[in-house]
């Protein structure tokens, strides 16, 4: 097949996908399959014929005796059964999870299972006259111990996200109880970041830890274990310049609700906080000149439609004002990547998900309809058949364009292809249209296949990206915890030592996606260089999300679970109109 540049893709007009029946779409929402009774054999018209009853039972008796006799005669081979092989995406999964054990930031809960973790940074928030003193918990961001709000609420997201869609792939894995923990934990935390008792919010608290610039010591100038930090870490508190963080909050709250619907009590309060943040995030969108924040608003909005059933937000996020801020209709160098610092790759897919399965009617099904070719465009922008992004000769796609931290996106990608081709597979939908040319759904799955082998270790280098898991990894994650011994309580700058040293991390940080390779497939194993060896939150939930969905290790697809709050009749045409 020939190169296709993108223009040349959005030139030409997408086949329409064909739809699923009406019948279909609401038994999806409707009720779970119920399983078909087995049927009752009668031998009443057996029994009235007594030749018949005796002309059976002569011939299973001969066939026993034959059986009986082979059996002794014949050579037997024995065979043990071979247990259950799992695939690599499956094994990594408890692996890349555990990362988030050693990013807890507080008092430590119960079976945390990293032995070189402990109790840190208790005081957050609590000095006098503190409006939030129960700031003790959440997760650090990275190799510090920073706790940002912004990439934590994301990468809450993405896990529940991972958990709404293939929460039987967890069971089977034996990590649903553990994801969804690691997602309360850090729901908990944010829950204490501004007045969750209110449903009115006027500010919020959206970093812990200080950086550069700010008086010494602070948390990027040290390199010390966050269980010997002994200084004050200030916090920040934003009350109108940050529309971006209390969205991706409400995504958080609202997406973790639909998590924990079986816990009624806990749902509502998210849900009811989530409604808050994101009236708080519109307010300030107002009054801000940027246009950095309009994708998280659209990002927000529809999560808020998932977690609500309300159509209030399904008319803003299909609206095509504040599509087009969100630059739906842009196309630039980076259209259609999706990470922690742009929704709308993902937005497209999740209102995507909702036409192909429900069909909502006039008047959202024109930005739907524009939604669902964009996430096709997108898809397509993702193929090795297309030339929109480079690759480096090992096969990892370039989604940054080179930049450092590659994987991250990658990762991204890789599990929005797979969520694609499972909606597609899940509408009867056997693939999707490039321009003129089809391509079937197990092409996106050979792609989010590429990527993750890649990340896990066929790659030129042969190590796998995750630490702990293969037989060669990283040795020295960008991490001041993971770098300094269990056992050595260092000062400020005393660590410094620990950070220059060429010697192997003393603990391993089990599970951590490190930044990365280069543009060149070349990688190099420094602490000090972060571009290469930092792990991050938001990386990880990206790798755990590309992990579970590609994985073959059972379950699949949840059809009905993200429709919970949404019934058929809330989707009807207006009468009115």
């Amino acid at each position: 097949m020939n190169h296709r540049t993108m223009t040349e893709i959005e030139e030409l007009e997408l086949t329409p996908l064909t739809q699923p029946s009406l019948e279909m779409k609401e038994s999806w929402v409707l009720k779970p399959t119920i399983a078909k009774k087995k049927k009752k054999f009668s031998v009443a018209c057996i029994s009235s014929n007594r030749k018949l009853l005796l002309w059976l039972g002569g011939v299973l008796c001969v066939s026993c005796i034959i059986a009986m006799t082979l059996s002794k005669t014949l050579p037997h081979d024995h065979y043990n059964v071979p247990p259950l092989t799992k695939d690599n995406s499956t094994i990594a999964i408890p692996v890349a999870l555990k990362f988030f054990n050693a990013q807890i930031s507080g008092k430590l809960p119960e079976g945390n299972n990293v032995s070189w973790r402990g109790d840190s940074c208790l005081n957050d928030g609590k000095f006098p006259g503190s409006s939030y003193p129960h700031l003790a918990g959440g997760y650090y961001d990275a190799g510090g111990s920073i706790k940002s709000n912004f990439p934590m609420s994301f990468s809450m997201t993405m896990l529940s996200w991972s958990v709404i869609e293939y929460s039987t792939k967890y069971q089977v894995a034996g990590e649903l109880n553990h994801v969804k923990g690691l997602i309360k934990w850090g729901t908990d935390y944010l829950l204490n970041n501004f007045n969750s008792s209110s449903d009115t919010v006027f500010e919020m608290v959206s970093q812990i830890g200080m950086t550069i610039g700010s008086e010494l010591p602070n948390d990027n100038y040290c390199w010390m274990r966050p269980e010997d930090i002994n200084y004050k870490r200030d916090f920040t508190v934003c009350h109108t310049n940050c529309p971006h963080l209390a969205a991706e909050m409400a995504a958080a709250l609202a997406s973790a609700s639909i998590v924990f619907g079986d816990k009624v009590e806990y749902s509502a309060t998210l849900v009811r906080s989530a409604k808050a943040m994101y009236s708080f995030a519109e307010a300030m969108s107002t009054k801000m000149k940027s246009s950095e924040h309009w994708d998280d608003l659209i990002w927000g909005g529809a999560w808020m439609y998932y977690a609500t059933g309300d159509n209030t937000y399904l008319a803003k996020v299909t609206s095509h004002d504040l599509a087009k801020r969100a630059g739906a209709f842009s196309h630039g160098p980076r259209y259609g990547v999706f990470g922690w610092d742009n929704k709308l790759a993902g937005t497209q897919l999740l209102l995507t998900r909702l036409r192909l399965f429900l069909s909502p009617p006039f008047p959202y099904e024109d930005m739907l309809k524009t939604f669902h070719e964009q996430t096709s465009i997108v898809m397509c922008s993702d193929l090795p058949y297309y030339t929109k992004f480079n690759r480096t000769k090992g096969g990892l796609i370039l989604l940054n364009h080179g930049e450092p931290e590659p994987l991250q996106y990658a990762a991204n990608a890789a599990f929005l292809a797979t969520l694609y081709s499972d909606y597609l597979d899940a509408s009867d939908t056997p693939g999707w249209y490039c321009g003129p040319s089809f391509f079937k759904t197990q092409v996106l799955r050979d792609f989010s296949t590429s990527q993750v082998d890649y990340i896990l270790g066929k790659n030129p280098q042969n190590i796998s990206y995750v630490v702990g898991f293969g037989q060669k990894y990283p040795k020295h994650v960008h991490h001041r915890g993971a770098s300094i011994p269990k056992n050595k309580k260092v000062t400020c700058e005393g660590g410094w030592k620990w950070k220059e040293s060429s010697n192997e991390n003393p603990n391993t940080i089990e599970g951590a996606m490190v930044a990365g390779p280069d543009k060149n497939d070349g990688f190099h194993d420094l602490r000090a260089n972060y571009n290469y060896t930092q792990a991050t939150l938001v990386g990880n939930s990206g790798l755990v999300a590309a992990l579970v969905a590609s994985s073959r290790g059972g379950g699949g697809l949840d059809r009905n679970g993200l429709f919970s709050a949404i019934t058929p009749l809330s989707l009807s045409p207006d009468p009115e109109t």
